[in-house]
């Protein structure tokens, strides 16, 4: 199967860049894709890691629309050792994706940590994806401790007879 044509399926629309697997479930799919920091058109991008899988996108947003940023903020900044893991994996993040930016690139830059924050969190679907891109990020792996096992009884996109498509048997394993 083309992992371009899977991603698109998993998150509903088309992509800008190209598609890199950084990681797969156990049926094989996406769960997360390198993005690069630079789209196709030259649009400057600041999500390194994107989450695709259906089923830890909807654990993760339920997380979300509970409080869960918020909540996440407030851990940062009343426990200094999570804050100070927090600061080093923004710094990390940012680093690495200003190192993929060619030297000749004269364009808008994507700027600041995970999802482009320059503080607190912004969205946890990012950090939870740069966790599972095999990063530190104590966010990340708040919310991993929280949506996983990603222990799917059927894959979330199967071949039919003119391509993919999202599979209707998939349902949230419990």
């Amino acid at each position: 199967m083309d992992d371009r044509s899977i991603v698109e399926i998993q998150i509903d629309r088309s992509v800008r860049s190209r598609v890199d697997v950084r990681t797969r479930c156990h049926l094989g799919l996406p769960v997360v894709i390198d993005v690069p920091p630079l789209l196709e058109d030259g649009t400057p991008f600041p999500t390194m890691f994107w989450l695709t899988c259906p089923l830890a996108r909807l654990r993760v947003s339920r997380i979300e629309s509970s409080g869960g940023v918020r909540a996440a903020d407030a851990l940062i900044e009343s426990n200094a050792l999570v804050a100070e893991q927090h600061a080093a994996a923004m710094q990390r993040y940012e680093s690495e994706r200003s190192a993929l930016i060619p030297d000749d690139w004269d364009g808008p830059k994507p700027s600041g940590g995970v999802a482009g924050s320059s503080g607190g969190v912004k969205c946890l679907h990012a950090h939870y994806a740069d966790t599972a891109a095999g990063n530190d990020n104590p966010v990340g792996e708040d919310v991993a401790e929280r949506i996983e096992p990603l222990a799917c009884t059927a894959p979330c996109v199967i071949a039919n007879e003119t391509g993919m498509e999202r599979n209707p048997a998939w349902v949230e394993p419990r």
